[in-house]
């Protein structure tokens, strides 16, 4: 019991200083000022007048960070924790009072938010919660024991990994084990007034044993026990998520990619619900490592990045010939990189390089030949070998030229990407996305998953008038000063505007940015459009997106602006200064290459 192993909180003194009140036999209050002396003591609170001092630095810390990550509390008796620290504070003198009440009315909502929220469990807190659900008293020792195997099986919350319980145990464990050692030493260094907090006898037993009596007395009496014990698969340790190595290493690739875990990477079109995902990513963890080695050179390493990028393509299939003409420096057509390749079906034997034409067909390289076909030939054969290693796991594909994910990889690269809070949305769950979310997401992505995702939006609306001005709307105002702007209008081109409602398309001519688009798409569509209400700055970026900013020779791409400034009311000039007022940073990107400064 914490009361046994914390000496000298003080919470016999402040329970007696609440006389009669009605908190005094609350039994949620007395829990909750154990716990908040306890760990307030712990923290280093002073003791010198028999009470540990609220100061509002430690309040706001026990109630943020330490309450969630150690204490389970259902949810009605959330407020006997704020009150406690309430009640405490108005025992001192002076302005301290008042200071702790500001913080704590700071900190209420947090607390309360961090205190529900499953991203916070540990095995502890997720397994006194449920054994309350079975009307155990937490307590009591026994009952907690006769009633725990009745939890076997049960299901986590909802977007809850059993990798994120393990992870956040063992990160309050070491937390909690690091404040028990340091009162110890900081007690034994300048030994208090009020005495010890921690007993000789206690930490000869070991700050392990501390820190499970603390536990147990703040979630279920005897839980340590168990969850060490007779039901140890209760609550996996580290050992036994070996596969997080891998999680870490896409991890990886993702801050590559994005430089941020919260930029969502596209959903799949097919994810396998019943996959046993953790089963999964140990055996994908075992042929990478196996990949690794020297036998697999020189392409045996790259598997976690071959895993990435096939995810990161929303698990559309890609060309072993092309990714391997990328390794080797190859030219490859941007506009190709991302092509999804059709999977063929009834594909037996060894690898085999594609002929000629398709070569040219995935690089966008008119003149190669079969010289270039020949030089090819071993460096897609050693990727190919990797790709069947990884296939043999039956989470990837590889069919002919062909590799993907099978929706069961699919499903295990999700989970991995997830154990480490990587952004990996379904498909249902992006189709529930705000229009702006989903544009700013779907603007990073390769055009085909995009396409794909920005369809299904529509769909799971109806293809409605007012879905589609909402999605308009996002892919032009709501992003006209955003750097990454032309990312944004691009998806326009994503979109199957022969279907959308024309009032939509006509109610756009007037946005700013994306205007010059809808007039096209109607005009595409053969329908009367009045091209006066499209502002100037729409029909500069209109002009802008059209430039080639990547290809081709300077030259030609000189010559493409010069022959649409000859057209611009008020020519080059006036054009370069209205693109520059419309989006300055694309306008940069695209016309600094080719000489032309902006004003």
């Amino acid at each position: 019991m914490a009361e046994t192993v914390l000496t000298n909180t003080g919470l016999d003194n402040f329970l007696a200083l609440l006389d009669a009140g009605p908190e005094r036999s609350d039994p949620a209050f007395v829990r909750a000022a154990e716990a908040v002396l306890g760990l307030l003591a712990l923290r280093g609170a002073d003791r010198t007048g028999g009470l540990p001092e609220p100061a509002p630095e430690l309040v706001r810390k026990v109630l943020v960070e330490d309450l969630p990550a150690f204490v389970y509390a259902p949810p009605g008796d959330l407020a006997a924790y704020p009150a406690v620290v309430a009640a405490l504070a108005g025992r001192f003198d002076g302005e301290l009072g008042q200071r702790v009440a500001a913080v704590v009315r700071e900190a209420v909502p947090d607390f309360e938010r961090a205190m529900t929220d499953p991203g916070n469990l540990t095995w502890h807190r997720w397994y006194a919660s449920l054994l309350r659900t079975v009307g155990a008293d937490l307590a009591d020792a026994d009952d907690v024991r006769r009633r725990i195997g009745a939890l076997d099986g049960a299901p986590l919350p909802d977007g809850v990994l059993r990798a994120d319980l393990m992870g956040r145990t063992a990160l309050a464990d070491t937390v909690l084990a690091e404040a028990v050692a340091r009162a110890y030493v900081r007690d034994a260094e300048e030994p208090p007034a009020a005495g010890p907090l921690l007993t000789d006898h206690a930490v000869a037993a070991g700050v392990g044993r501390v820190t499970a009596a603390l536990l147990d007395r703040w979630t279920a009496a005897g839980l340590t026990e168990q969850l060490t014990g007779a039901y140890a698969r209760f609550a996996p340790g580290p050992d036994d998520f070996p596969h997080l190595v891998l999680a870490d290493a896409l991890l990886d690739e993702h801050m590559d990619y994005y430089g941020d875990p919260s930029v969502p990477v596209p959903p799949p079109a097919a994810l396998d619900g019943a996959a046993d995902v953790e089963r999964h990513a140990d055996e994908l963890l075992a042929a990478v490592e196996e990949l690794a080695e020297e036998e697999y050179e020189p392409f045996g390493g790259e598997a976690p990045h071959l895993l990435y990028a096939l995810y990161q393509r929303g698990c559309a299939a890609d060309s072993v010939a092309r990714r391997a003409a990328e390794y080797e420096d190859w030219t490859v057509d941007p506009a190709l990189e991302d092509v999804p390749v059709a999977v063929p079906e009834d594909v037996t034997g060894g690898y085999e390089t594609p002929p000629v034409p398709e070569l040219v067909r995935l690089l966008g390289s008119a003149g190669l030949g079969e010289d270039d076909r020949a030089r090819l030939e071993g460096p897609a054969r050693d990727l190919a070998v990797v790709a069947d290693r990884l296939a043999a796991t039956g989470l990837v594909l590889r069919s002919g030229d062909a590799f993907g994910l099978t929706p069961r990889g699919a499903a295990t690269v999700r989970y991995l990407l997830r154990v480490r809070r990587i952004a990996a949305p379904t498909a249902t769950e992006t189709a529930a996305l705000p229009a702006r979310e989903l544009v700013a997401a779907a603007a990073q992505w390769p055009h085909a998953p995009a396409a794909r995702v920005l369809a299904d939006w529509l769909h799971a609306r109806g293809g409605t008038a007012e879905a589609w001005s909402e999605l308009l709307a996002a892919l032009g105002t709501v992003h006209a000063h955003a750097s990454e702007g032309a990312d944004v209008r691009a998806l326009f081109e994503l979109l199957d505007t022969a279907a959308a409602p024309p009032g939509a398309l006509r109610g756009a001519l007037r946005d700013p940015v994306i205007g010059a688009y809808a007039l096209e798409a109607l005009r595409a569509r053969g329908e009367e459009a009045d091209a006066v209400q499209v502002p100037l700055s729409a029909r500069a970026l209109r002009v802008l997106d059209g430039l080639p900013a990547k290809k081709g020779p300077l030259e030609s791409r000189r010559a493409a602006f010069d022959a649409a400034a000859a057209d611009w009311p008020g020519g080059s000039a006036a054009l370069v200064r209205a693109m520059a007022e419309a989006d300055r940073h694309a306008a940069g990107r695209v016309l600094g290459p080719l000489g032309v400064s902006l004003p």
